[in-house]
């Protein structure tokens, strides 16, 4: 090792997969688990709120529209701060707050209060599912980053599915306020756990003098090895496809629209946009057209709940292809599919077999593709701004997916039959695969992962 420089890419991809790893992706597959149990957990209070407070659906949808617009403000908020303090740092911080807006929801005694309680825990949210999702991506190996990270963020998943059965143990005993003990607590205890066990990038520590200390103990849990403390521990040497890092002056916002950045930021954007607005559109409004299409209620629940779980077969899909072609490629034809199969709900209705597969092939396309497109954008930007990146795209996102849940009821008012519905429905999937193939066919010099 004498006369080596040592990088830290080369640490973390040259060596097996290290306890250390493994605790940052159970740690951060616990952090999207909690924002799975929120989402799930909010809709099935919703009866036991319209009930106690005598609401309509359109208050009804404001109470939850807070809690969207709050994931927005957190992604756009939280994104530069974990690249200027630390992805740990503001991942504790992220689950602490959200962990206190559920909480003081459980008091709420009017709806005024609950929306705003309930826009308090989506900054909270907004701000650690993207963090987590970098934090996972810079210590998983190369090799196998996009399985891993995938893996990590079927937390969520596992979160909403979890979230329903606990919310369906807790609402007869202790009513809706409950749930949101039980949604408080949980992040409240996990957050001295995070705080103790998580340890903060070495990508983001590497050169900057105040977390020299802190850099070396990551170093000695990583390595196993005395001799590393006495090697220089760089990051990669920048190459031809990379931009050369700004300044430390420079804010992180400002590396996405530099001149190497700016298209793929504006392209991905797009395509996170499109994304979250298709899958809010259908999966707030799916339950409904079935309902008015004669299926019961529960039928219509069991056929809806297929969007999530071919999503989680999806994205599994899409990791181990992506890990063998190129990625951009992998999640255009994941969105192809996903257009596809939307569109043909709408001719599916009286086929239940056939209306089936294609709720199916519809979740495992899209949000197999957008999980997908989450590991992507991780390793699409450099060090310094990488959690910006991440929770900038998310953000964006979120607001595709209010404008998708504020839509949808008037595409199918004005259109009139789900035949013609979901067809325009399905074409946001297929501007992002357009966005997605146009960023790989610009960066196509460039290795993601």
């Amino acid at each position: 090792m004498n006369g080596s420089t040592i990088t830290a890419e080369g640490l973390i991809n040259a060596r097996k997969t290290s306890g250390l790893q493994i605790v940052v992706l159970v740690m951060c597959f616990l952090v999207v688990a909690m924002d799975g149990f929120d989402v799930a957990s909010v809709g099935y209070v919703a009866p036991l709120l319209k009930r106690e407070w005598l609401m309509g659906p359109q208050q009804l949808g404001t109470m939850f529209g807070a809690g969207l617009v709050g994931l927005t403000v957190g992604s756009f908020v939280f994104g530069p701060l974990a690249d200027r303090i630390g992805r740990k740092r503001t991942i504790v911080m992220s689950v602490v707050l959200f962990g206190l807006g559920s909480l003081l929801t459980s008091f709420a005694t009017t709806p005024g209060w609950f929306i705003a309680l309930r826009f308090l825990t989506g900054v909270g949210l907004g701000g650690g599912m993207p963090t987590a999702i970098t934090l996972s991506s810079e210590y998983s190996p190369e090799r196998h980053r996009p399985m891993l990270v995938t893996l990590m963020f079927c937390g969520f998943t596992i979160g909403l599915a979890f979230g329903g059965q606990l919310a369906a143990l807790i609402m007869p005993v202790w009513g809706w306020r409950g749930v949101f003990v039980a949604g408080g607590v949980a992040p409240l205890v996990l957050a001295p756990l995070l705080w103790w066990m998580l340890p903060e990038s070495l990508r983001f520590m590497l050169g900057k003098r105040k977390y020299e200390a802190e850099a070396q103990r990551v170093l000695d849990r990583l390595s196993d090895a005395a001799a590393i403390a006495a090697e220089p521990v760089t990051h990669a040497p920048t190459t031809s496809t990379t931009p050369a890092a700004p300044s430390a002056s420079t804010w992180p916002y400002a590396t996405l629209f530099n001149a190497h950045y700016r298209k793929g930021t504006l392209l991905l954007w797009l395509a996170f946009f499109c994304t979250l607005w298709v899958y809010y559109q259908i999966s707030s409004w799916l339950p409904s057209v079935l309902a008015d299409s004669g299926m019961s209620a529960a039928r219509a629940a069991q056929v809806s709940a297929l969007l999530p779980v071919s999503g989680t077969v999806g994205a599994l899909v899409n990791a181990a292809l992506m890990r063998r072609m190129n990625p951009f490629i992998v999640l255009s034809v994941s969105y192809v599919v996903a257009a596809i199969s939307i569109a043909c709900i709408g001719h599916a209705m009286n086929n239940p077999v056939l209306l089936a597969v294609a709720v199916w092939f519809s979740g495992l396309g899209l949000s197999g593709a957008q999980t997908g497109a989450n590991v992507l954008v991780a390793g699409f930007y450099e060090t310094r701004a990488r959690a910006t990146g991440v929770s900038w795209a998310l953000g964006v996102g979120r607001v595709g997916s209010i404008i998708g849940s504020m839509t949808g009821g008037l595409l199918l008012a004005l259109l009139h039959s789900p035949a013609v519905a979901f067809p325009v429905f399905a074409a946001p999937a297929l501007v992002a695969a357009i966005a997605m193939l146009g960023t790989g066919w610009l960066y196509r010099a460039k290795a993601v992962y």
